[in-house]
């Protein structure tokens, strides 16, 4: 791959026990880095773990259990990479959740908020001291984005599945712009990505009922943006893998207002968390 940054990155792979998530750890792997796996189902996660260390390419491979609907499992994470490292190269936060029998947590909150937004958020936070000013933290955006409704981000109210993912994740898109551009010199960059529409992941098949379209596409990408120097100047955009560009996110997304409140709002359900 051209432009590839130099080999031996330690990268952090949220939800990679599947889908798109396991098929960027194994090309990560195959390209020697040393890759940090996550789950939450310890089989699977065994599983991915065995599967990767057997292949070729003399990457690591470490994994990390914990459940992101729960933000003691965040922490509890964040921990044990901190424990176990100094330095991360790249977090990439893949892990979402579209359909689910129980769409709201214990804590009273949206589990799609929790997972898609609040989650990724919270495990960048604690990992920051370990990315420095070349790392990246690249967020898994997607072509279904739709305005915030912050008292249902908050736990008020209820939303059909749809709208609660779509939300979710122009909420982290928001968040990860207005972070993005406001890095400092010694800050890691944040890259919001729509990996692509309707690939065949877990959560498409299960949210859609259709197979889906080839998971390399996301994978694809997601190395790119890990390892290549065309994501190396690009905090706080939005690439549109659909599209194959750079672009812009929802409307709300460029309206400092209410990007503002919806940063404003996910800070005030993680501080009502902890």
């Amino acid at each position: 791959m051209e432009g590839l940054k130099d080999m031996d990155k330690t990268i952090l792979v949220t939800g990679s026990t599947d889908g798109i998530g396991l098929e960027t750890a194994k090309r990560l792997v195959q390209a020697g880095h040393s890759v940090l796996l996550h789950g939450r189902n310890p089989a699977k996660l065994a599983d991915a773990e065995r599967a990767l260390s057997a292949l070729p390419g003399g990457g690591r491979v470490e994994s990390y259990l914990a459940d992101l609907s729960r933000m003691a499992d965040v922490e509890a994470l964040a921990k044990a990479v901190s424990d176990k490292h100094d330095h991360l190269d790249v977090l990439i936060n893949n892990a979402g959740i579209l359909k689910t029998p129980e769409p709201m947590t214990q804590d009273g909150l949206d589990v799609r908020f929790v997972v898609n937004t609040l989650a990724p958020v919270l495990l960048t936070q604690r990992l920051l001291p370990l990315l420095g000013a070349s790392g990246r933290i690249i967020n898994l955006s997607s072509a279904a984005q739709a305005p915030v409704d912050i008292a249902a981000l908050g736990g008020k109210g209820r939303l059909a599945d749809m709208a609660a993912y779509a939300q979710s994740k122009l909420a982290l898109t928001m968040w990860s712009r207005e972070m993005g551009l406001a890095r400092t010199e010694g800050g890691p960059a944040f890259i919001a990505i729509n990996p692509g529409s309707l690939l065949g992941s877990k959560m498409v098949k299960e949210g859609f009922g259709v197979a889906g379209g080839d998971i390399g596409i996301g994978a694809d990408i997601l190395v790119r943006a890990a390892l290549t120097d065309e994501f190396a100047d690009v905090s706080g955009q939005y690439y549109d893998n659909d599209n194959g560009r750079f672009a812009s996110p929802h409307p709300d997304a460029l309206d400092p207002k209410k990007s503002q409140e919806v940063v404003s709002a996910i800070e005030a359900a993680l501080a009502q968390l902890g």
